[in-house]
């Protein structure tokens, strides 16, 4: 398929045509006939979100994975590590792309810009590649090394900034710069994906419980990046009448708890690549959440050893941070005596963060201590007892 890189653009709005329309009050008035200035392709477009359709229909749904945690509560982990871009975020770039296309704000010339904390970015660059834009990321200079390199392995540039709170604003002004485009999913991620089904990960995570013993799971369990997974979920199963309640895990010096809380928090961001951010962002809907927990970023690190370790599952940090509140709340529901369900999600494999999270002296400097949460997630697992402050 070959996409036709026209574009046209005109000098100012065009008015053609002024047409004698009705007549008010004894004057007549016209009709006004404005074409805009500068008009995207259509035949372009409509080959462009056939290309990001496609791509949709050669992968397969990701897994629900049951996890061997005996007991009362059930726990299952969906692996979006296995999209195409290898992580959780495939979902929400094609969503933005669709988007950002259908408003008519993407053309075959326009470079698209994002500020990202990495998983996104790696995303993104590959469906820029597929319909052929360029593509730039703004990042902290922190990002793991081998983000960056996925992101250029898929066409796109990395832009890497010292102060990650900086990453908006800069992304900002590099696409008026380059008279792009600034996709940005912090604002757009609730709605470019369709939380009423369209295979939205809500959807499919409840039809994928449909025929386990507690198919209705007692609680989902997502950590919040730009906000729009746990938009999506908390708005589909209210959409639905289900008696799930949605857990929001937020790593430490995030603005997302805090904000919840009522509170004012120190614009400081997470240490947990992919979530937390340091500041609340207009995809985050908190009347959606039920619960929200706040995970110490040792215990997202002790988590994610123990998947890998124990279990044989190699993820990220911030897995790690969804499957130590999932811990926390099935610990609660037993000590209820209470059986059901716990969902949560692996957001990427742990092949990411090899010189980061899984190295002991990069921990060190980073004065991420997990040592004092290693017993307690043991013990959370073996015994169903939560021993942790």
């Amino acid at each position: 398929m070959t996409i036709r890189a026209t574009r046209t653009v005109s000098a100012g709005p065009r008015c053609p045509s002024t047409i004698p329309a009705m007549v008010r009050s004894g004057t007549a008035a016209h009709l006004i006939d404005c074409h805009p200035a500068t008009t995207i392709d259509r035949n372009w477009t409509a080959q462009a979100v056939q290309r990001l359709e496609a791509d949709s229909h050669r992968s397969a749904d990701t897994h629900l994975v049951k996890l061997p945690l005996s007991g009362p509560v059930d726990l299952y982990l969906k692996d979006e590590s296995t999209h195409p871009t290898g992580s959780l975020k495939h979902r929400l770039a094609r969503s933005l792309f669709l988007y950002a296309l259908c408003n008519g704000w993407i053309g075959p010339t326009t470079t698209v810009v994002e500020a990202s904390s990495g998983s996104t970015a790696v995303s993104e660059a590959y469906f820029a590649r597929l319909i052929g834009v360029p593509f730039v990321a703004v990042m902290s200079r922190a990002t793991s090394p081998a983000k960056i390199a996925l992101i250029k392995r898929e066409g796109g540039r990395c832009h890497l900034v010292e102060d990650p709170a900086a990453v908006y604003d800069v992304a900002a002004g590099l696409a008026r710069e380059l008279d792009g485009h600034y996709i940005d999913q912090f604002t757009y991620a609730e709605r470019a994906t369709d939380w009423r089904g369209n295979n939205n990960i809500a959807e499919s995570t409840l039809a994928q419980m449909a025929l386990e013993p507690h198919s209705t799971p007692s609680w989902i369990v997502v950590g919040a990046g730009t906000g729009g997974t746990a938009a999506t979920f908390g708005r589909y199963l209210r959409l639905h009448g289900t008696s799930t309640r949605l857990c929001v895990v937020d790593p430490e010096k995030s603005a997302f708890l805090p904000s919840y809380q009522g509170q004012v928090a120190e614009p400081a961001g997470s240490r947990i690549e992919g979530i937390g951010r340091p500041r609340v962002e207009p995809s985050f809907v908190p009347s959606v959440v039920d619960r929200m927990l706040g995970v110490p970023d040792g215990a997202s690190v002790a988590t994610m050893r123990f998947l890998n370790h124990r279990l044989g599952i190699s993820a990220g940090p911030s897995t790690g941070t969804n499957v130590f509140g999932a811990l926390r709340l099935a610990c609660e529901m037993c000590a209820d005596q209470a059986a059901g369900s716990i969902v949560t999600l692996m957001c990427d494999s742990g092949a990411r963060y090899t010189a980061t999270y899984d190295d002991d002296d990069w921990l060190k400097e980073q004065g991420i201590n997990i040592n004092p949460y290693i017993p307690a997630v043991v013990r959370a697992w073996d015994d169903k007892v939560w021993d942790c402050a």
